[in-house]
């Protein structure tokens, strides 16, 4: 069956990344078994749910889980676990947030697109810089918690999540962590609750190679009871984040394999991977190829960035973008400007291209097809 031919849609060879509009990662096998085997009967979806949050809990070390529809989903359920802990009057009042602590403190360096997540749980951010007493002068009865984000873009100077944690606990008050993408390296499953956090939420989609419409929050059991609470099948705001059984049990199998996997074997070959890329880019007339790793703590991913002077090309980088896309197979790479990723710190247009969304032999196909785009020979 070829569900993309019947709807007349091209298939994409995507070293990207991890991107949603790219459709995250792919599953393997055992996780689609798993979907399939959930898919086959019914079951009591408050049951599923506590007893995939034991499993993966216990996987990865952590006090409680919670499977959700997306890391985006996750922000806005933890925000609500926050404002409303398990009080049913609560949970039923957001996105009202009249009488209820409702403020969360963010540094100015972790405001991003994704953050907006939050104001649908009725929540609002009151900014600050990275300093520690202007932290705790804003810890007041009207705070629900501390948000903090861990990106590839968030580069700018910001207070360390221990110290966050440090001085938000004094004052009794949660923090609440984006780390959506921040696998590999599977140490980091377990690593943010050491450092402080009471909830944070990773994506599902992406190097958990799990259903891509799923998230995991994580921390401490009130908490993520709490966020349980606010999510479908119950009445809160994340009714309409509805996550299913298939990608519960999906989720499930994919930490499974995860925690369980060949990392450095994995690492191994996306070494491999991007040195191709390299090569087949290298000693090319005004290119400039390099090896970059993101900035941060996780998703410590190698890939392969490439620029060029385009006035000694010939061709901009969002043609050559284009010509790799429309091309046969059609190969999707990350075109990276100032105008979209300046606020990450991206001072000039270049293409990277990822090595952990690729089945096997489709590396070669990607660097055959740079080659010829950038006027070499194939």
């Amino acid at each position: 069956m070829d569900i993309y031919g019947e709807l007349g849609v091209r298939p994409i060879i995507n070293a990207a990344g991890t991107l949603t509009r790219m459709g995250g990662s792919l599953m393997s096998p055992e996780v689609l078994a798993a979907m399939t085997s959930a898919a086959a009967r019914f079951v009591d979806m408050e049951e599923l749910h506590l007893a995939a949050g034991r499993r993966i809990a216990a996987l990865i070390g952590v006090e409680a889980a919670h499977v959700c529809g997306s890391a985006t989903a996750g922000i806005a359920l933890m925000a609500a676990a926050c404002m409303t802990g398990s009080d049913p009057a609560r949970i039923a009042q957001l996105p009202e947030t009249e009488g209820l602590p409702h403020r969360f403190i963010v540094q100015k360096a972790h405001r991003n697109g994704f953050d907006r997540a939050l104001l649908l749980a009725g929540a609002r951010f009151v900014e600050i810089g990275p300093n520690a007493d202007e932290l705790a002068t804003a810890l007041d009865e009207t705070t629900a918690g501390v948000y903090y984000t861990y990106a590839w873009f968030c580069t700018q100077e910001a207070l360390p999540l221990p110290l966050v944690a440090q001085i938000a606990h004094a004052a009794g008050r949660p923090v609440i962590v984006d780390v959506a993408a921040e696998v590999p390296p599977v140490g980091n499953l377990a690593r943010y609750a050491a450092e402080g956090a009471d909830l944070y939420t990773f994506s599902g989609g992406k190097a958990l190679c799990g259903p891509q419409a799923s998230g995991l929050i994580l921390g401490r059991a009130d908490l993520v009871e709490a966020c349980r609470l606010n999510d479908c099948p119950n009445m809160g705001i994340g009714r309409a984040m509805k996550t299913d059984k298939e990608s519960i049990a999906g989720l499930v199998k994919a930490v499974e394999l995860y925690v369980r996997k060949d990392h450095a074997a994995e690492m191994a070959e996306w070494e491999r991977r991007v040195q191709l890329w390299l090569d087949a880019a290298g000693g090319l007339r005004g290119v400039r190829a390099w090896r970059q790793i993101p900035y941060g703590t996780g998703q410590l991913i190698p890939h392969a960035a490439v620029s060029w002077d385009e006035a000694v090309l010939g061709i901009t980088h969002a043609e050559a973008a284009r010509r790799l896309l429309e091309g046969e197979p059609r190969i999707a790479a990350q075109l990276i400007t100032v105008e979209r990723y300046g606020f990450g710190g991206m001072t000039q247009t270049e293409l990277r291209f990822h090595p952990h969304t690729l089945a096997p032999g489709e590396a070669e196909i990607v660097a055959g097809a740079l080659r010829r785009v950038l006027g070499g020979t194939a």
